[in-house]
């Protein structure tokens, strides 16, 4: 990761630079900035930063840092894709020490299955076990 660095600083992440990519992304689409902003600031998060200290990249937790975790809001801008990032930042999300000993970390995706298998994620097993509430236009009716 030569000229890159990861934080899990809150305070040194560009709010900006993640609603920007976030708010237009096909998973929260038009999230509201006051909701954003509750999701980051109650969530354990991960931001890539270049050498001129430009935020990158982003990802989320939502994590209880005992049992489980929700991968979440994973992204590498565009200018910075194709150099291995993506991998970097799951990989000291999953080695983290403060994420060890959970017993399940998931997530959802539409496009980057490839990724996530390389670090152990796989389909569910028993999805009938697993129930949701989805609203996926909540944020164009608030």
């Amino acid at each position: 990761m030569d000229g890159y660095r990861i934080s899990t600083d809150i305070n040194e992440m560009d709010f900006d630079v993640i609603y920007q990519f976030i708010s237009t992304s096909y998973w929260a689409q038009g999230i509201p900035k006051t909701t954003m902003r509750k999701a980051i600031e109650n969530a354990f998060c991960f931001a890539i930063f270049d050498s001129d200290n430009n935020q990158i990249g982003f990802a989320r937790l939502i994590t209880d840092r005992a049992t489980f975790a929700y991968l979440a809001d994973v992204f590498i801008v565009e200018t910075h894709r194709n150099k291995g990032l993506s991998k970097q930042l799951v990989s000291e999300i999953i080695d983290h020490p403060e994420l060890q000993g959970l017993r399940r970390i998931m997530l959802a995706t539409r496009d980057a299955h490839g990724l996530y298998q390389q670090f152990g994620f796989e389909a569910i097993n028993a999805p009938e076990m697993l129930m949701q509430i989805h609203r996926p236009n909540v944020y164009k009716n608030g």
